[in-house]
């Protein structure tokens, strides 16, 4: 072998550019079949052989390249063994033999260049060495692994190319990706995505649903770059096999998820994210380039099969552009008005709220500014604005708006404008690029094809049904947003025709969008108006009860006089009642109930006698057909008897005639509170016969807890409320009966969010740390955040409304939850360990979250709060000694939880807080409480943990 080595070590020297291709071939002849002949191939000739096919060495002399590549491929299997043998000892022992690298065994930089050599020999095309040699292959895919970053990097850049060239190694490839996917290095996360993203768009076959599911989780990463480079991935996939229908139905099914999880991203804090979400959806999910006919059936198919959460993430999408939309028309108005110290807060106040709806507000606030000076001055611009926030601008109109905005504030010279960045941004989300007058009719006409038995509904995977009642569902949401859209005479017609269907939900989002879109009919459209009031008519009489109440709607913002059309619904349906036939008297209920609404004058005297003598007399306080004898405490709506529908909706009745009212100088507002607090004292059953089945009683009690809520929120009867009704209402929290614990929550939730209902209902919410269910406490525990959440974001919006402050702000809850803790009912032992442990629990449940920031010290405000109690009596049983004792123990809980999770409570508060009149009396001056009512041992039970 020494022979071969010297000629070999000449290598680099021996070929010039003067030999020819027969000497060339000839010292490839005679040195192979030295090597095949001989017994053993040295690691020295083998570094001699291998060095030459080293870039660096191959740039030096390309000839002794050609010819190491020659020699190796020739002697291949005389000497793969000793390659094998070679590289195992590199990989898995970090030597390289004698080798001259031997003095860098553990050289990264090495290891790196093993690694990508070995990454071209296993992911070439052709190349069966995984196969032939696993030994190696194992070896390489541990390199995975590896310590040095830039190899991990190698590997999984490597990952691409051998899924696509040799499938087959997918399996053994993914749970070495998966690893990867949460290494902590972000470029390699982000390469592991861009790897299995390459290898699915090639061909969707290439990944498994393993491989995707990591790109999928990427969408939730910690780091922007890596969540955006899955967003746009999955919507690449998505757009190529599902919209482009380029892989079959096959590979469409495969990747159905991935619209209802880009459209999930919408729920995430971060306004990038949700930016980018709506790009996705405008480029890749329904592409706003393509013709009108062309993107509204996309669209109606697309809406037609996303899950429950995607299509409320794509309304909410909906929703905040014309919340936007409807924000820079108001910018556009205030910049129009003569200056002055007033309109130029006004003018700041606009731009704030415009710049949380862009990406880093901090420089987007500068730039907003500077778009309101440029609208100010620059006329043409605030033109081309005007149109496209203008509910009449078509999709054609605002691309040329959008275009001619950013081109007259861009600069050639200037190729890196920021401004123009926002400014696109802004432009992006405002523009109507998917919706016009055009798009609501092709939307229709798609429709009436799903109605007609001529659509694709089967061939896009859609039950017609679904599809239709999908459709409608889509038109009412853009009836919000887009009304102005809607009004074409082709369009009202085929509405028309939606409201004599069979399927009910069709005809009450018919009705429903008549109501958002139908202002102007009797001017534009008397045609459609003198066909739709008959029919409007005849289902606020006897349609289902939905359909009746927005028949109702639609009159009175459909028609001017409104008041004949409401007369001759109300007369013959209030002489029509029948408590005898319980049945048919649920729509006639609602009817009348949306009418005393609406119209509360126009039938006052009616109204009265109705709620007096029937509704109370002849159907509350008459228990008619027996109950079903039953263990259940709740049934689906369809097993609900008619005679507590009728009830329900006599109940519902009351409300919205003294919702309509708006006063209380009848004093009926009190009677009604009496009467729904009966029905919840008497647990649902007001006769207190007996005849009541339970889930009758569960139905009623939530009717009356959501009458109180609805009640509440109108301040002539929220101030009329007693302690006791609302501590009654609030015990409903913890009813026995999940579905009226569920569905009330989700009452009070709503009406807190839209800040109808006054702060002390939050604290109703500390009553369900004791509820059994894990689903219930963490449902609450959302609703406090979101709802503390809103109150400290409208403050900041609103800093000059100092005067609501003790309606607004989220630390006065404490003093609420105090007062409504000391009454519960099973607070009954002052001292008792177990229940105190329970008070305890309760409190946390909303200290936790308000404590969770201490803005403006607001630690030590809660706890002077709480020590101002202290110095009180509780205005309900003021001289009641064990009422008292139970207001300072729960004080003194409260305390507790304070100094043991806080470490500023001692500090100096920054004001004196106020507490409600209604709940405590005056402190006594010459009342000073220091006593400790807790006892010794529950001194255990406060364990510290610092929320700052």
């Amino acid at each position: 072998m020494k022979p071969i080595l010297t000629f070999v070590n000449l290598l680099p020297c021996f070929p010039s550019n003067g030999h020819n291709q027969k000497v060339h071939m000839h010292m490839v002849d005679l040195m192979s079949s030295i090597i095949c002949e001989g017994d053993t191939v040295s690691q020295e000739l083998l570094d001699t052989v291998l060095v030459n096919l080293v870039p660096a060495h191959k740039n030096l002399n390309k000839q002794a390249y050609d010819l190491a590549k020659a020699l190796l491929k020739r002697t291949a299997q005389a000497i793969e063994p000793y390659i094998t043998n070679f590289f195992n000892q590199v990989l898995m022992l970090g030597k390289t033999s004698v080798s001259d690298l031997s003095e860098h065994s553990n050289d990264n930089d090495e290891r790196l260049q093993v690694v990508k050599l070995l990454a071209k020999m296993f992911g070439a095309k052709d190349s069966e060495l995984a196969a032939q040699n696993k030994p190696l292959w194992q070896c390489y895919l541990g390199r995975f692994n590896d310590i040095h970053v830039p190899i991990r990097l190698e590997c999984v850049k490597f990952a691409s190319h051998c899924l696509m060239n040799h499938p087959d190694l997918a399996k053994d490839l993914t749970e070495f990706l998966r690893v990867r996917s949460h290494d902590p290095e972000e470029a390699i996360r982000h390469d592991v995505i861009v790897s299995i993203v390459t290898a699915a768009k090639k061909d969707l076959s290439l990944v498994n649903d393993a491989l995707l599911n990591f790109v999928k989780e990427r969408t939730l990463d910690k780091r922007w770059r890596v969540r955006k480079e899955a967003m746009m991935g999955l919507a690449s996939i998505y757009k190529k096999y599902s919209l482009q229908g380029e892989g079959g139905r096959e590979a469409s099914k495969q990747i159905s998820w991935i619209k209802d999880k880009l459209l999930h991203i919408y729920y995430q804090n971060s306004i990038d994210d949700r930016l980018l979400v709506e790009r996705v959806f405008a480029q890749y999910m329904v592409p706003h380039n393509l013709e009108t006919t062309e993107r509204m059936k996309c669209l109606y198919y697309l809406y037609a099969t996303l899950d429950t959460n995607a299509v409320k993430a794509l309304n909410e999408m909906w929703k905040c552009q014309n919340l936007l939309r409807n924000n820079v028309k108001d910018l556009l108005d205030l910049v129009k008005k003569p200056k002055s110290d007033a309109s130029s807060k006004a003018v700041f106040a606009k731009v704030m709220v415009i710049t949380k709806n862009l990406p880093d507000p901090g420089k987007a606030q500068d730039f907003v500014k500077k778009l309101a000076q440029v609208l100010d001055d620059d006329e043409r611009i605030r033109d081309q604005l005007e149109t496209l926030v203008s509910p009449s601008c078509s999709c054609k109109q605002a691309e040329v708006c959008v275009r001619d905005i950013t081109k007259k504030l861009g600069s050639p010279k200037q190729p890196s404008n920021p401004f123009l960045e926002m400014v696109k941004f802004l432009l992006e989300r405002i523009a109507p690029v998917h919706i016009d007058t055009e798009s609501i009719s092709a939307l229709i006409k798609q429709v009436n094809k799903s109605i007609d038995g001529t659509a694709d509904d089967e061939e896009e995977g859609v039950l017609t049904e679904e599809a239709i009642r999908a459709g409608l569902e889509l038109l009412k949401v853009l009836s919000f947003t887009h009304p102005v859209s809607f009004h074409s005479a082709e369009t009202f017609e085929s509405l028309l025709g939606c409201l004599k269907m069979d399927d009910e939900k069709v005809a009450e989002a018919a009705l429903q969008i008549f109501k958002n879109t139908g202002s102007k009919m009797e001017e534009s459209f008397p045609h459609i108006k003198s066909v739709l009031l008959p029919v409007l008519q005849a289902k606020a009489k006897r349609g289902p009860p939905r359909q009746a109440k927005y028949s109702i709607h639609c009159i009175n913002s459909m028609f001017t006089n409104r008041d004949t059309h409401f007369a001759q619904i109300f007369e013959p349906l209030h002489k029509g009642l029948d408590p005898a036939n319980l049945e048919q008297l649920i729509t006639p209920l609602t009817t009348l109930g949306h009418l005393a609404q609406l119209a509360p004058e126009q039938f006052a005297a009616p109204l009265k006698s109705l709620v007096a003598n029937f509704i109370v007399k002849d159907l509350l306080m008459n228990d008619r057909i027996p109950g079903k004898k039953t263990t259940k405490l709740w049934v689906p709506d369809e097993e609900v008897s008619p005679e507590t529908l009728a009830k329900i909706q006599g109940i519902k009745l009351m409300v919205r005639w003294l919702l309509g009212v708006k006063n209380n100088q009848s004093k009926s507002g009190n009677s009604t509170l009496r009467m729904l607090t009966a029905i919840l004292h008497s647990d649902g059953d007001l006769t207190e016969q007996g005849r009541m089945g339970k889930p009758d009683m569960s139905r009623l009690r939530l009717a009356a807890a959501c009458a109180l809520l609805k009640l509440a929120q109108e301040p002539c009867y929220h101030e009329i409320i007693t302690l006791e009704q609302y501590q009654l209402c609030a015990l409903v929290i913890n009813d026995e009966c999940y579905q009226v614990r569920q569905c009330f929550s989700q009452k009070l939730h709503r009406g807190l969010c839209r800040l109808r209902l006054p702060l002390e209902y939050i604290g109703v919410f500390a009553l369900c740390a004791k509820d059994p269910v894990k689903e219930r406490r963490a449902h609450a525990r959302q609703c406090l955040v979101k709802n503390i959440n809103i109150r400290r974001e409208y403050l900041k919006q609103h800093a000059a409304i100092s005067d609501k402050l003790f309606s607004l702000l989220p630390e006065y809850v404490v003093p609420y939850t105090i007062h409504l803790l000391a009454h519960d009912p099973d607070y009954v032992k002052v001292q008792d360990i177990e229940q105190l442990k329970e008070i305890k629990e309760a409190l946390w449940f909303v200290l936790e979250i308000i404590m969770a920031k201490n803005e403006n010290n607001s630690h030590a405000f809660i706890r002077k709060m709480v020590e101002n109690i202290k110095q009180t009596k509780d205005a309900q049983a003021p001289t009641d000694p064990k009422t008292n004792e139970k207001l300072y123990t729960v004080c003194d809980v409260a305390m507790n939880i304070i100094m043991s999770k806080s470490t500023t409570y001692s500090l100096e508060s920054p004001k004196d807080p106020v507490l409600p009149s209604t709940f405590f009396t005056k402190a006594d001056k010459n009342f000073n409480n220091t006593k400790n009512y807790l006892p010794p041992e529950m001194k255990s039970f406060f364990t510290p943990g610092k929320v700052s």
